[in-house]
């Protein structure tokens, strides 16, 4: 495994890391001693960093990483997010009276005194036009509830506003084969100002592992059922925005890039490397043996720039006009 420098934090963290997504819910049904296996796989591959949210099933994905720090003697540090348990996305809704409720509870759902990092949850784009929230967070760190704070994003807009506070430690937003947007201009400023970037969404749900077929179901919780057209939540974070169809083809062109012995989702994983401003990849995983695979992306050579240009290529002919514009 190999690491790198989070932001101004001072932390080296993994740059394959874990999200904690899958173990949480809307990925379909997982047991909870599955989930410690994945977690611990992770932390034997020399993951050392896990994010997740209070909302993934509810603080459940919260609970599990209480337990497997409780076993584990390694440092793991953990980045959590706060703001979607809102019923709607206001910006009155990141009081002072909201976001000291929410902390408190991820506090007691981790088992801690302080939280590591804590985000905003992808909040509406109005949020980051008002300083009030961040100075909360401010108060927060010097109250000793969190030790930094960063937020979670849709949209390159968004990053970009989010980064001329000058606190803000990490951004964490979709980038990924399919979602090349943030490498234009937020990847060359984030790097600028020593901000940390976590590319969540990886896999693109998925589609970038290269094992989902025409006619792959899935089930009725799986967030891959029921929000393809963000019927629940922003539809970039379903398959990061791309229809289903094509994402498939578009991952067959891809496949024939793949060198011998690499797995689709080892290749993708290592395409976000390639990004020197990218601090790591977050890919989920429920089963010991996928969080297997995706950590030994990190140990992968570069790519050539024959390869990063067919990638690129691909991009430019399939997937740019569905989703450049819109993230």
């Amino acid at each position: 495994m190999q690491y790198r420098s989070l932001g101004r934090t001072g932390w080296r963290v993994s740059d394959i890391s874990f999200g904690a997504w899958a173990i949480g819910g809307a990925w379909g049904q997982v047991s909870d001693e599955e989930s410690m296996a994945a977690l611990h796989k992770a932390v034997d591959s020399g993951v050392n960093f896990i994010d997740t949210a209070d909302v993934y099933g509810g603080g459940r994905s919260e609970r599990l990483i209480a337990q497997l720090k409780k076993i584990r003697k390694e440092e793991i540090i953990v980045a959590t997010k706060a703001g979607r348990k809102l019923p709607q996305q206001t910006v009155e809704g990141y009081s002072r009276e909201n976001l000291t409720a929410w902390v408190d509870e991820s506090l007691r759902n981790l088992s801690a005194d302080t939280l590591d990092l804590l985000q905003l949850h992808c909040p509406s784009t109005d949020q980051y036009y008002d300083d009030e929230v961040f100075g909360i967070l401010d108060d927060f760190v010097k109250a000793g509830k969190i030790r930094y704070y960063g937020v979670s994003v849709e949209r390159v807009e968004e990053a970009l506003k989010a980064i001329e506070f000058p606190n803000v430690q990490t951004v964490q937003i979709i980038f990924n084969c399919f979602r090349q947007r943030p490498a234009d201009l937020f990847f060359p400023r984030a790097h600028k100002k020593q901000v940390g970037i976590l590319a969540r969404v990886p896999l693109a749900s998925g589609m970038l592992t290269g094992k989902l077929r025409p006619d792959s179901t899935f089930p009725k919780d799986d967030h891959r059922n029921f929000n393809r057209h963000g019927q629940s939540f922003d539809r970039g974070e379903t398959f990061a925005g791309v229809d289903y169809e094509t994402g498939l083809e578009a991952v067959e062109e891809i496949r024939a890039l793949l060198p011998a012995g690499v797995s689709m989702s080892q290749f993708a994983l290592r395409w976000i490397l390639m990004f020197d401003a990218v601090t790591c990849a977050i890919p989920g995983g429920k089963r010991p043996d996928q969080v297997a695979d995706n950590c030994r992306a990190s140990e992968l050579p570069p790519f050539s720039r024959e390869t990063m240009a067919a990638v690129q290529r691909i991009y430019e002919k399939k997937i740019r006009r569905l989703v450049h514009q819109r993230w």
